[in-house]
């Protein structure tokens, strides 16, 4: 049994050390992975931030989910997920992005068992410990390996952006590029326009779904527009046709009628 190997404590769950993680069977660590909680724990746990900042959240993975699902590369998206770090304390980003991995449902992100830790965290600030997400955060995402850090200032409108350095284990700031923050790890640049966040490719905005929505109803309107128009030029057309068709065949009829009538009047001078 696990247990004798590592027992989870409910009040501080951990994955269990790499060296102990190696020395599970399978099935060992199956059950460990199972049997890690996919909620908050009491040292996790935040006070609500309402609608700003599930809005915030929610839309990121959504644009994000959207652009990657049709460029056809795999990245994992998920929002407030529990990550399990060897020996670390749970924590669960706003956002987190993990690039070439399956990206099949998940309860929790475990490192041991996924052979991988995460590459992006974006968190929201709305409320809460500043302190957290500006300090803390950074210094334990570098230890950890986490190659970028993204932290949306909802409240002060601003973005700052962290990436590893060649150490690999300690955080350099991402310096804007003309208002725009690039990150590596998703081959995309970062900006605020007003109140929100926004994704960019080649200087292009990745559109929201609310905005792709009013993108498609305007093609539809053009096209059921155009439509219209070209049955109603072949509408015109026909008739024009049916006109052409009566003519002719009024002017074969009274060119029947005149050689009829010549044909009398020669046969009657004859």
């Amino acid at each position: 049994m696990p247990a004798k190997l590592y027992r989870v404590d409910p009040d501080d769950p951990r994955a269990p050390p790499q060296e102990v993680w190696e020395r599970l069977t399978a099935e060992e660590r199956a059950q460990i992975v199972a049997s890690l909680p996919s909620e908050f724990p009491p040292s996790e746990a935040t006070p609500p931030e309402g609608d700003p900042h599930f809005e915030a959240k929610a839309r990121a993975r959504e644009v994000l989910g959207s652009f990657f699902s049709r460029i056809g590369r795999k990245v994992y998206l998920a929002c407030e997920l529990p990550i399990y770090y060897p020996g670390e304390p749970m924590f669960a980003p706003d956002v987190i992005a993990v690039v070439e991995v399956e990206t099949h449902s998940r309860m929790s992100w475990v490192v041991s068992a996924e052979g991988k830790g995460i590459d992006l965290a974006l968190e929201i600030h709305v409320a809460g410990e500043r302190r957290k997400d500006l300090e803390k955060n950074v210094e334990r995402y570098a230890r950890l390996g986490i190659r970028e850090y993204f932290v949306f200032d909802r409240k002060r409108l601003r973005l700052l952006g962290w990436r590893l350095g060649e150490d690999r284990r300690s955080y350099r700031p991402v310096l804007p590029q003309h208002g725009f923050y690039p990150s590596e790890v998703l081959g995309l640049e970062l900006q605020l326009e007003g109140e929100r966040l926004r994704f960019y490719h080649g200087r292009a905005v990745l559109p929201e779904a609310d905005e792709m929505i009013a993108t498609l109803e305007r093609m539809v309107e053009g096209v059921e527009q155009r439509r219209a128009e070209l049955e109603q030029q072949l509408a015109e057309e026909a008739r024009l046709r049916a006109e052409e068709a009566r003519r002719r065949e009024e002017a074969e009829r009274k060119l029947a009628e005149a050689l009829a009538e010549l044909e009398r009047l020669r046969r009657g001078q004859s």
